[in-house]
């Protein structure tokens, strides 16, 4: 069988890595008030960063998305986590003003942490506590919410939204609308579930679909009333209320079967005065499958390994070299082939890996190549487990002559070729994964960019390791947790597939702090893309109740 679980319980876990008994998936949300303000001209603009500790050592788990101007958040992306009963799961949550694109967060404002353990803010389900300074003093006022819950309901509601003749609230304009969807909680005060986003410049907008759990919308009760309300976003001022409605699910599920729902908008400051009609133009509801699921009912993980032989790694005969051929049999490459290998190899059914370089002259004309394989057999490109890649790469580093540029497109374009004629099946019967190991210079952005975009309509995901010491800047804009990838034409990539490990942060550390972090998207990418197309494991799979 190709490939395991991450974080899941299965008959088959005592051989996996990384997976223990007693497993929840918890959805986690988070809000603040009166956080330090960081901005001279304006209010800070808070993100939050969960970490976990994982052998000692800190690691980022997620990020919320970024609200600009305000010091009392409320974010409305989630987090999910893994909840090991047996497990003390130390987590810190961090908010931080994002003063720049960087992903490096000492390019931003520290604006106070809380550290905790999973399991305890499980057993509170909503906890409130102050936020500290790196020194142990508090950070002003400011305060976390912190609310987790199980997710035990599997079923997922995809909405799709939009408006008709809504109030005009911009004086030089129309209006820059978005709406958030609450719902009451245990004390009867109202709970963010969901943001939208901002549709610029109309009275007749239409939102992206999104998702979100039942158990978060309503928890299962149908006629549990929700809150929509909608906004006029400002750039440099709190957004104005363009109205609100109350609903709930039974009332939104009308919409099916090509029929819509619509609700009065009605703003409710001073008079209460009709604002613009509201409409539900989808509500659909789907079973969500685990990634256990898809590999148990008979998906393929199918991994590639990418090597840079670039002339930015140094001379193969200098010590100093990421590349050096080292009499010891060992350098910076083969150190992370082994580490990363050993580790992905588990997930692989037949241990055949395509293993390919770029940026490098081949003999004997010594032209370039993007995109060649290691074993210098491109009918037959495939290695045996990861020795097979290991002896493969030394051959190589010793035919080769190590040039550049450092193109990624064309490497990335060639495992997507493979994926697109997977998706022709219309089944989840395979997904691929391409593994790539640089030193971290790319020479053909605007190129990967487009080709991570159009990569991410595909059974597909890119596992980056950066190997050395250089500014990964690049790789992290690549990543994008906390942005949408766009082209360069600005066409939003589907989904977020690119997950950058830089390989040094390891060095000396047990390979479960590895495997963690390369693999910790990858489930959920996965999962991803087969509800995106609406497509069950090949093998039947019970998920409980029906609706």
């Amino acid at each position: 069988m190709a490939g395991a679980a991450f974080g899941e319980t299965s008959p088959m876990s005592a051989t996996m890595p990384g997976v223990g008994m007693c497993i929840s998936r918890v959805q986690i949300t988070i809000s603040c008030k009166n956080l330090l303000d960081m901005d001279v001209l304006s209010l800070s603009d808070p993100f939050c960063v969960l970490s976990t500790e994982i052998c000692g050592k800190w690691m980022e788990i997620s990020r919320t998305e970024t609200i600009k101007d305000d010091l009392n958040p409320h974010f409305s992306r989630t987090i999910m986590m893994d909840y090991h009963f047996e497990e003390v799961q130390k987590v810190t949550f961090s908010l931080y003003d994002e003063d720049s694109s960087a992903h490096d967060l000492s390019k931003h404002d520290f604006l106070g942490s809380f550290t905790t353990t999973l399991g305890q803010v499980v057993s509170n389900q909503t906890m409130t506590k102050p936020l500290m300074k790196a020194n142990g003093k508090p950070a002003g006022q400011g305060t976390i919410t912190v609310t987790a819950f199980e997710i035990s309901d599997n079923r997922i509601v995809t909405l799709h939204m939009s408006g008709r003749k809504l109030d005009k609230k911009d004086f030089f304009g129309k209006s820059d609308p978005y709406l958030e969807f609450l719902k009451q909680n245990n004390t009867n005060n109202w709970v963010l579930i969901h943001r939208t986003e901002v549709i610029k410049k109309t009275l007749n907008p239409t939102w992206q679909p999104f998702t979100v759990y039942m158990q978060s919308l309503c928890e299962g009760d149908f006629e549990k009333k929700i809150k929509v309300i909608c906004y006029d976003w400002n750039r440099n001022s709190v957004p104005d209320l363009i109205g609100e409605f109350e609903t709930s699910f039974i009332e939104l599920e009308e919409a099916k079967d090509g029929r819509t729902r619509e609700f009065q908008c009605v703003n409710t400051k001073g008079k209460k005065k009709p604002a613009g009609i509201i409409i539900c133009k989808v509500c659909k509801v789907t079973k969500e499958y685990s990634f256990l699921d898809y590999i148990i009912g008979g998906c393929q993980l199918n991994f590639t390994v990418g090597i840079d032989f670039t002339a930015s790694n140094g001379d193969p005969r200098d010590v100093n070299s990421l590349h050096y051929i080292n009499p010891t049999g060992t350098n910076s490459y083969l150190n992370a082939i082994w580490s990363v290998g050993e580790i992905i190899q588990d997930y692989d059914s037949d241990k055949l890996f395509p293993a390919l370089g770029f940026g490098a002259q081949l003999p004997p004309q010594w032209q370039v190549h993007h995109d060649f394989a290691l074993n210098f057999n491109p009918q037959n490109p495939f290695c045996t487990g990861i020795e097979g890649i290991v002896q493969a790469y030394q051959y190589c580093i010793q035919s080769v002559r190590l040039y550049g540029p450092t193109n990624f497109a064309p490497i990335i374009n060639h495992v997507a070729s493979f994926a697109a004629a997977a998706i022709q099946k219309k089944q989840a019967s395979d997904y691929f994964v391409l593994l790539i190991i640089t030193d971290g210079v790319i020479s053909d952005m605007d190129q990967t960019r487009r080709a991570v975009v159009n990569a991410s309509r595909l059974p597909m995901s890119i596992i980056i390791v950066g190997v050395g010491g250089a500014d990964f800047e690049a790789m992290e804009f690549l990543d994008s947790d906390n942005t949408t990838l766009t082209a360069p034409t600005g066409e939003p990539a589907v989904r977020d597939i690119v997950q950058f490990v830089p390989f040094r942060q390891f060095l000396g550390l047990p390979k479960q702090a590895l495997a963690k972090s390369v693999l910790a998207e990858l489930p959920m990418q996965v999962m991803q893309h087969f509800r995106q197309r609406g497509l069950p494991p090949v093998k039947s799979v019970d998920k409980g109740p029906e609706l």
